[in-house]
Formats: structure tokens, C-alpha cells, sequence
């Protein structure tokens, strides 16, 4: 497995590196490891190389994941997220990242009132403009921010967006800058329960073009755990 080590160690000189031509200090920038199809070895390995932040698409294995290693690495829930499943979540999550609705985080203001607890998340933004794509628009993200000032038991801590795949990632730079000005633009402003501390976008294919224009987090799967086994 020793191959999971060493595809997370290039991963970091590649983040390093993009955070160099941009002028950014690599600290300023999050690894999420990618975790969906893999299994507890592997994330074990993960784990040994000093990899701590591991992000899940899917509640059922979010919770068997947490279960097992949450006293050695931090889960955050990366995927599409049902009302009817906020519940089991809620609480356990360091960061849920797909918000992308009102009616999302009004049940998960609920339920994180019922446990006594504050739960830190992203709006997920359709910045693309896809229609296969999960998020919330510009005026609906507008309508959650201010919604979210009379919450008790929600943080907002960012934006998350979903970029389509491109086989040259310079053809979606666009999104990730359009991503990054909205950041902006909104931690500018006084908004009561919200700062824009992360910005959740690029994967495997693009992640360094996302750092370049201003990602806080990048979610890296195949990256790190491809031919591993």
C-alpha cells in the first residue's frame, strides 16, 4: 500500500507548487482525501502518511467511516445530502459541504437544535450552470446567507461548487475564479453566522488550477488512492 504514501505526498507538492505560482502559502489550502471507494486498510494508510481530513459522498459509508477512525481523522460530508438523512449526520460531520437549499439547512438548523449542537457548512453554488449538477443559484445562495442570520445552531464557513469535467482544466479556470470573486465579495460584507473561510472547490483533474484561483479546500481521490492495490 505503500503507493497510497506516495500518491498523497505528490499531491501535496502539487498544491505546494500551484500555491507557489499564485503567491499563496500552502497552509492556507486543505487536503480532503476522496474516500468513497475505499476501504479501512487504505484509509489507514492514509492516515500513517499524515493524511487527516477524509471526505464521503454517501451517508451509509460517511458513518461506518466515522465510526471506526473518528478519533484519528476528521470526516466531512462531500455528497449530495437528503433532508431525510441530515439527521444522521449532523453533529458528526466537521464540515458538511453540499448545502444547496433552503429547506437543506433549515432541517439541518433543526436537528443540530435538538442535539444542543453548531454545524459548520458550505453552500454548494451551481456556478456552471449545468443542469446535471447539484447547487444553489446566485439567488438562492443570496436568500441562505440571510436566512442563516437567524439560526443558532449553523455556521456558514464558505462556498462549495461542483466544476464540469473538462479535458484541458484551463477551459474551466472560469469557474473557479467566478467562484472565488463571489467568496470575495461576500466576506466583504456583515453577514451575521457566516465567513467565507473556505472556498471547497477542484478535484483530481483540476485542483491545481483550483488552488491557483483561490481554493481553501480541494476534495483529491483517485489522486491519492489509484493503483494502490
Amino acid at each position: 500500500m505503500s503507493g497510497i504514501c506516495e500518491n498523497y505526498k505528490a499531491i501535496m507538492q502539487r498544491i505546494e507548487a500551484a500555491c507557489e505560482r499564485s503567491g499563496r502559502n500552502p497552509s492556507e489550502v486543505k487536503l480532503v482525501a476522496v474516500s468513497k471507494t475505499v476501504g479501512n486498510d487504505e484509509i489507514n494508510e492514509a492516515i500513517k502518511c499524515g493524511c487527516t481530513t477524509f471526505g464521503e459522498n454517501r451517508v451509509q459509508d460517511f458513518l461506518e467511516k466515522y465510526d471506526k477512525f473518528r478519533n484519528r481523522a476528521e470526516f466531512h460530508m462531500i455528497g449530495h445530502l437528503q433532508t431525510n438523512k441530515v439527521r444522521k449526520i449532523v453533529g458528526k460531520a466537521k464540515l458538511i459541504h453540499s448545502v444547496d437549499s433552503m429547506r437543506l439547512l433549515e432541517e439541518i438548523e433543526h436537528r443540530a437544535g435538538l442535539l444542543g449542537v453548531v454545524q459548520d457548512i458550505l453552500i454548494q453554488v451551481d456556478v456552471s450552470g449545468e443542469e446535471s449538477k447539484f447547487g444553489a443559484s446566485y439567488e438562492d445562495m443570496t436568500a441562505m446567507l440571510k436566512a442563516n442570520e437567524d439560526n443558532s445552531h449553523v455556521r456558514i464557513k464558505g462556498l462549495m461548487t461542483m466544476a464540469p469535467f473538462a479535458d484541458d482544466p484551463e477551459d474551466i479556470r472560469w469557474v473557479f475564479k467566478k467562484l472565488h470573486d463571489v467568496s470575495v465579495d461576500i466576506g466583504s460584507k456583515t453577514i451575521y453566522n457566516t465567513s467565507m473561510e473556505y472556498t471547497s472547490m477542484g478535484m483530481t483533474n483540476d485542483f491545481e488550477i483550483a488552488v491557483e484561483e483561490g481554493a481553501g479546500i480541494v476534495r483529491v481521490g483517485s489522486g491519492i488512492f489509484r493503483n494502490t492495490h
